[in-house]
């Protein structure tokens, strides 16, 4: 099998980072290194977690930078991976038992294929269970998922960016993650590969992934809708053979004022997280909903939707719905 590098950037992460570390740790496959790249974290734990680690477990290889977002941090990480294949994941989140063997086996087996994913659980800020995605393809070998009409986005999707492994070589061919892209840097590279190789998922849930009131999705929605847009806009010139070059510049506007890696600390903003946390947690008829759409509501008083998902709580999932 070939060895693979895990890849991740971190940034005041100190509270969630060591479960993220163990649980690549802890995967069986015989050959793999860690690169952890600190995004110039300012809270001081984060360089004892680091360094403990990185004292523990030879394995870890430890870049320290000025904060610069995600993409910048997962731009010097890749550069200096030595396996044959990148693994993805995100701090705060995990991956399951197996998932880089089963990973690296799709790869082994498929010369043709680029990059592969696997079955995603997302959960709350404390694993509470909301749902699985599964992406697609559904087949039990890689799939070119280039369309006909570009226009269409490709005929696959990636349930999660850390869900990703990628061979090295098609990533250095397409010139990698793009600095334009602070935001929605998967993306645009998931369309580059596509175009140098197959995909598939792996049909088991190898990666758990956490929703935060914090996160970049969650606090800067219309940024990431954006940049959706400028890289599936770069994708369908590149396919008609047009220049991308207005879809990058569109995509560079897109940056955070006050932002370090996405994150910000005003809880008045943290609202709509709350509410979509809330909400996921009520449909799926758990009561530890409640809690967040109180939250929403205290944060948003105005707004009646959060008191009107608290109320249908206490009632059986699906009664009532708006």
């Amino acid at each position: 099998m070939s060895a693979i590098s895990v890849v991740m950037g971190t940034y005041n992460d100190a509270a969630t980072l060591p479960a993220t570390l163990d649980s690549v740790l802890c995967q069986d496959f015989p050959d793999f290194e860690i690169i952890v790249v600190n995004d110039g974290s300012t809270d001081p734990r984060m360089e004892e977690i680091l360094q403990e680690y990185t004292r523990q477990h030879s394995r870890i290889r430890l870049v320290a930078k000025p904060n610069e977002g995600l993409t910048r941090a997962l731009i010097d990480g890749c550069a200096i991976v030595q396996g044959e294949y990148v693994a993805r994941i995100d701090a705060g989140d995990v991956m399951l038992s197996g998932r880089l063997a089963a990973q690296a086996q799709v790869l082994d087996e498929h010369e043709e294929c680029a990059f592969v994913s696997c079955w995603t659980e997302f959960c709350g800020p404390q694993w509470e269970p909301l749902w699985l995605t599964k992406g697609g393809p559904e087949s039990a070998e890689p799939l070119a998922v280039l369309p006909d009409d570009p226009r269409q986005g490709l005929l696959g999707d990636i349930p999660h960016h850390g869900s990703v492994m990628f061979r090295r070589s098609a990533y250095e061919r397409v010139c990698g993650y793009r600095p334009e892209f602070y935001f929605g840097q998967d993306w645009d590279l998931w369309y580059r590969l596509a175009e140098t190789g197959s995909y598939q998922v792996v049909p088991h849930a190898l990666y758990r992934a956490r929703f935060f009131p914090t996160s970049i999705s969650m606090m800067r929605k219309r940024f990431q809708d954006e940049v959706a847009r400028c890289s599936l806009g770069a994708f369908v010139a590149r396919r008609l053979g047009e220049e991308e070059s207005v879809w990058l510049q569109r995509a560079q506007a897109c940056r955070p004022d006050s932002f370090a890696q996405g994150k910000c600390n005003d809880t008045a903003g943290q609202e709509p997280g709350l509410y979509f946390i809330g909400e996921a947690l009520r449909r799926r008829g758990d009561p530890r909903a409640r809690p967040y759409l109180v939250k929403a509501m205290r944060q948003a008083p105005t707004s009646p939707r959060a008191y009107v998902r608290w109320l249908q709580s206490w009632f059986p999932a699906g009664a009532g719905q708006a």
